[in-house]
């Protein structure tokens, strides 16, 4: 006898579809960090020189002026150094966990110091010259790019901790600024941002599935459990 179109579906189907759903965000971020490890070795093998590259870099310096300087010096400080990478996991984790989401604020931490991780350990085997005309000071190795891999695991996260439209579209803007500050200030190719875009979001991905089953019970709940109770 078949089952009504119009119940609900079975508590098995709602686990295949919860196990499918995890499946397709794993291999979206492992694609992700292997399309940056492999962007990485073309790089290599071009021995760090990519025609758009230094395209990109001529267009970038004729665009400096004190406007651009000061929104490119301000994300520079926002995304990255001990404040970047640091405090705003710590105060977001915070923040989290007075909203009563802890899942999230685990999710936030994990995904921030893995982020941070993997984009040391590709700076370590590719070891990327940087572009000449810095107007910063930088650490060891181009590619891929701290600031951008950090930009996109928090837009990431925040879109699964907060799934809104509006939350995603903010996320993204901030992730692609900060990529176009990385190459106005000159710290970074245009492939070392892709690379970090790559990065981040593959870690935020990855985790997200490793997480996927708390985070959403959390949220779920969390409306309720939010509001404080009446005495």
């Amino acid at each position: 006898m078949s089952s009504h179109p119009d119940l609900p579906p079975a508590p098995a189907t709602d686990a295949a579809s919860r196990r499918l759903s995890r499946r397709v965000l794993l291999a979206a971020g492992i694609g992700g960090l292997l399309a940056a490890t492999l962007l990485g070795l073309l790089i290599a093998v071009r021995q760090g020189v990519v025609g758009v590259d230094e395209l990109w870099e001529t267009g970038m310096v004729e665009l400096r002026g004190p406007v651009g300087d000061a929104i490119a010096f301000t994300m520079d400080r926002l995304g990255g150094g001990i404040f970047g990478v640091f405090v705003v996991p710590v105060v977001g984790a915070i923040v989290l966990l007075l909203c009563r989401r802890p899942w999230g604020a685990a999710y936030f931490i994990v995904a921030s110091a893995a982020s941070a991780g993997a984009v040391q350990v590709l700076k370590q085997l590719f070891g990327r010259a940087r572009p000449e005309d810095m107007l910063v000071t930088s650490d060891f190795g181009s590619f891929p790019s701290g600031h951008v891999a950090n930009a996109a695991t928090i837009a990431v996260v925040l879109g699964v901790i907060v799934p809104k439209v509006w939350v995603w579209a903010a996320g993204a803007a901030y992730t692609v600024l900060m990529a176009l500050s990385r190459t106005y200030l000159g710290a970074h190719w245009l492939t070392d941002t892709i690379g970090g875009a790559l990065v981040g979001a593959g870690v935020a991905l990855v985790l997200w599935a490793v997480f996927a089953l708390p985070l959403e019970r959390e949220r779920l709940r969390w409306p309720r459990s939010a509001v404080p109770a009446e005495g």
